[in-house]
């Protein structure tokens, strides 16, 4: 995710930072850089010390994203949740808007996507079906499983629209 930060005192301009954030992270930075502890129950990590030039060497591998505004008048996108991380993305339209107030009651098979982020950065062709991808479709889908976990999402399942999903 594009992010800009000036903080002149600090961060020298022209700093870049290739590292994997998400938007959780934003407010672990900013309350970090205001001083401010962050509660315990926030998610995401400060970006300060990246921001430093510091190593972080636990820092995230892999980034979890879900879009939950399932063919909506103005997007026409379909719910569905992944994971991305340098190299390649996966991503599962489970094609159901759960109910949630804003989104199409139209529901569609369900289906997997994975993108090679370094041959195809566009994300046009997926080779979610193409043998020579077994091994990072299998190795993806296991850390999607985690990092959902991680951040305490459900996973869809087709009994998933009965029982109601918390947001």
């Amino acid at each position: 995710m594009p992010f800009l930060i000036r903080y002149p005192a600090e961060i020298p301009a022209g700093t870049t930072c290739d590292a994997l954030a998400m938007n959780v992270d934003f407010a672990q930075t900013f309350l970090d850089y205001a001083g401010v502890p962050a509660d315990g129950r926030m998610q995401g990590c400060s970006l300060r010390p990246l921001l430093r030039g510091e190593d972080v060497s636990d820092w995230r591998e892999s980034v979890y994203y879900r879009y939950w505004e399932h063919d909506d008048s103005e997007h026409h996108v379909w719910a569905h949740y992944g994971v991305r991380t340098r190299d390649h993305k996966l991503v599962y339209y489970y094609s159901d808007g759960l109910g949630i107030p804003g989104t199409s009651d139209n529901r569609y098979e369900p289906e997997w996507e994975l993108f090679d982020l370094r041959t195809d950065p566009w994300e046009l062709h997926s080779v979610y079906e193409d043998p020579a991808y077994a091994g990072v479709r299998a190795e993806l889908t296991t850390e999607l499983a985690r990092v959902q976990a991680e951040c305490g999402d459900t996973p869809w399942t087709p009994s998933t629209r009965m029982a109601g999903v918390p947001r």
